[in-house]
């Protein structure tokens, strides 16, 4: 049981760190250069984080950026031995995934935002696929090779949806597998994870048949089945049959020019309730075992213009189709439809993105690069039920409930400048970074069946981000963003039936229904934040680092997208049945009036929020450990009511301690996370006691032959058999699970 408030032993930290420890250290190095001292930095220490490329459409330190930025390669995502996005992200303060243990219902959320707040690309094409069940996003870990979290407001580069942030994920390329000399290879692997009976296979091809170019292809395999629960009973219903691909090539042109042309798909069999997150339990009459058949598959084209010597032009352009189909056959009956009803839902995106760099010297002290450039994307979504054929239209299929046909159309264009300043205040005053920036978008969703009129609307999104750099071992920054995300689609155009009404045990009344809100406007937040970083050599050995960066957020929000639902609960005995709630029929006396049983759901717009919350980044890495710290905490109340809003999460404080053995080629390490009572409710119903979850695991890479060329990763996640319940779903989450993964490669 977890004792205190997290929140004020955090909060204590950042204060100090902003107030005392980044003032303190800019004093002690006043008189540094503002560029990397080699007399001061310790012989042979390691960068401490990659650079990201996504936080603005260049190179930068993440610990420069006036923000909060996570980034995570290839070693990194490997040793956490991931079947699934959420146990890549799960240890990233800010963002928490929900929907239960199911791998089809997780769905992400970063600083209280989720679903369409949140901006997905896999390879540079968006995710936009949306279903409140149903999960977000469809991609296996066995893939990636890099993983970026941008926390905070996005809208000022990626246009709708930024309000939360982005999560970009970038798949495999052959040369991040090839070394010097290599033209070719392969990898086979194989894992069991014990919790649900996980067996993974992952075989991997690459080449780079000729001087500029390299292709890689790649096919994983998993099955698994029903889930242990921490509580020690199991979630049912669980099949995941599973077939992931890549086929990727690049070809390089000449000195300057690079093409690249990717396919990724993801298609998974799986037997589970209609619901698959199951936040209100199996008990809910209309959530029956169906079949489900889920596809994603995004196909993109790439072209860069990259010649040092250019200094005008550094161009990309991004073109991709991502296509998700969802096909449920019911194999129950139960009061949503019959057994043997077919359920479709097919979102596709079409996608274009170009933008290009300018770098300007204006004088020694100041340089300038400019951002810009444009983006187009246009998603379509079709429903359907009462077919009966999987993975082919029927002709006697009708439009879906809540999954209207429907469109949208987006059109942007974008500007940034990052100016780095040396000494602005003086001799050996250090760097600044001034990163200014607008967006301009304009959109329009419309309905196919003409289920209300367009709605369209045009979005101005500018962001200023300011960092000091008083040594180039400190940082305090600062940054106000305003960021807006336009309704979906089914927000604006829900129709049909929600969820049964029972009065009694099999008494049928009626049925919730969606209703249309065609006027919806755009959800828009302002964001101010603020923070501080520093970094410390030789804190317990010569050559040792330590890096902590922390930030605080406040969010005003207008006209936030918040589903309503006007039901009274428990349904009155004496409503009347299959008439609207709305309605008032005359009954008995005159002047005395009965209402209907039916109630209705919708999408408001909740006129003013607030947010707020911080975050804790610290890294410490030697010779041999290496060490992250993380801790976030937000919460957000409607401003004329007080009611909680948005998908809150507990104050967590995450840990991932590695130590490298090298005499023996291998690494232990431990992982926890560790949650407050969650209690930012508006019903007590939805209240988490606190809990902590430990996984340990141990990775074994030999070096010397005849071994080397094999890995082998073992792991005890939840090791102490912790039962919890993360927000927003009435499951349990996972119990202790063991897991093996034995690969080999070999190239030449």
């Amino acid at each position: 049981m977890i004792t205190g408030r997290l929140d004020s032993a955090a909060t204590t930290l950042a204060v100090a760190l902003i107030t005392g420890g980044v003032l303190c250290l800019a004093g002690a190095t006043a008189g540094a250069q503002s560029t990397a001292d080699p007399t001061t930095a310790p012989a042979g220490a390691t960068r401490l984080q990659p650079i990201t490329v996504t936080a603005t459409r260049n190179p930068l330190d993440p610990f420069r950026f006036p923000g909060m930025v996570t980034v995570l390669d290839g070693p990194e995502i490997q040793d956490r031995q991931p079947s699934s996005p959420d146990d890549i992200l799960n240890l990233i303060p800010g963002i928490e995934f929900t929907g239960g243990p199911r791998r089809t219902g997780e769905a992400p959320s970063i600083r209280g935002f989720d679903g369409a707040d949140v901006i997905v690309t896999i390879d540079g094409a968006r995710q936009n696929f949306g279903s409140v069940h149903d999960g977000r996003f469809f991609v296996d870990p066995s893939l990636l090779k890099r993983v970026e979290v941008l926390r905070g407001p996005a809208s000022s580069l990626y246009g709708s949806g930024g309000t939360g942030g982005l999560i970009a994920f970038r798949t495999l390329d052959a040369t991040d597998l090839l070394a010097p000399g290599e033209s070719a290879g392969t990898k086979v692997s194989g894992g069991y994870q014990s919790v649900n009976s996980e067996r993974v296979g992952i075989l991997t091809t690459y080449a780079a048949p000729s001087d500029g170019m390299d292709v890689v292809a790649s096919i994983t395999k998993r099955d698994s089945g029903t889930i242990r629960l921490g509580n020690g009973n199991d979630l049912e219903d669980t099949d995941d049959d599973i077939v992931a691909g890549l086929a990727k090539a690049r070809l390089r042109s000449g000195d300057h020019h690079r093409f690249e042309a990717s396919a990724i798909s993801f298609r998974n069999d799986a037997r589970e309730p209609n619901d698959g997150q199951e936040r209100f339990g199996r008990d809910l009459a209309a959530n029956g075992l169906v079949q489900k058949d889920v596809r994603s598959t995004t196909l993109s084209a790439a072209y860069h213009y990259d010649n040092p010597d250019d200094h005008l032009v550094d161009l990309d352009v991004v073109v991709y189709r991502t296509s998700f189909r969802l096909d449920e056959l019911r194999l129950e009956d139960v009061s949503g439809g019959p057994a043997g009803e077919l359920l479709r839902r097919d979102v596709d995106t079409l996608g274009l993105r170009i933008d290009n760099r300018s770098r300007l010297p204006l004088s020694e002290a100041v340089r300038v690069t400019l951002t810009y450039g444009g983006e187009y994307w246009r998603d379509s979504q079709d429903g359907e039920d009462g077919g009966t054929r999987m993975g082919r239209r029927d002709v006697n299929a009708g439009e879906r409930h809540g999954v209207p046909d429907a469109g949208a159309r987006f059109t942007g264009l974008f500007a940034q400048a990052e100016v780095t300043w040396s000494d602005p205040f003086g001799a050996e005053s250090g760097d600044l970074l001034m990163i200014p920036g607008a967006r301009y978008d304009s959109y329009r969703i419309s309905s196919s069946n003409r289920l209300g009129p367009d709605n369209e609307r045009r979005e101005l999104s500018p962001k200023l981000g300011v960092s000091w750099l008083p040594s180039d071992r400190s940082v305090v920054f600062a940054n106000y963003a305003h960021a807006f995300r336009a309704p979906t689609v089914d927000e604006i155009y829900l129709t049909g039936t929600h969820f049964p009404l029972f009065r009694g045990p099999g008494e049928l009344v009626g049925f919730n229904r969606f209703e249309p809100s065609p006027e919806l406007r755009p959800q828009t937040t302002r964001t101010l934040e603020v923070g501080a970083g520093v970094t410390f050599n030789g804190v317990f050995a010569g050559r040792d680092q330590l890096q902590i960066k922390a930030t605080h957020f406040r969010i005003r929000g207008e006209d936030f997208i918040d589903l309503a639902i006007r039901q009274a609960f428990p349904v009155p005995g004496d409503c009347l049945p299959f008439v609207s709630d709305q309605a008032r029929v005359p009954a008995g006396p005159p002047g005395t009036f009965r209402h209907g049983c039916e109630g209705a759901a919708f999408s408001n717009n909740v006129p003013e929020a607030r947010l707020q919350g911080a975050e804790i980044d610290a890294i410490y890495e030697s010779g041999r450990l290496r060490m992250t710290l993380g801790y976030s905490s937000v919460d957000g109340e409607n401003a004329a009511t007080g009611r909680k809003l948005g998908l809150l999460a507990p104050d967590q404080l995450t840990v991932d301690a590695a130590f490298r053995l090298p005499r023996h080629d291998s690494l232990i390490g431990w992982r926890l996370l560790l949650a407050d009572r969650f209690d930012r409710v508006n019903d007590p119903a939805d209240t988490r006691p606190g809990y902590a979850v430990h996984d340990l695991y141990l990775s074994w890479r030999p070096s010397e032959p005849p071994l080397n060329g094999l890995g082998v990763d073992l792991g005890v996640d939840n090791a102490f058999d912790k039962a919890y319940s993360r927000v927003d779903t009435a499951s349990v989450e996972p119990g202790r699970s063991l897991k093996v993964a034995v690969g080999y490669s070999m190239a030449w």
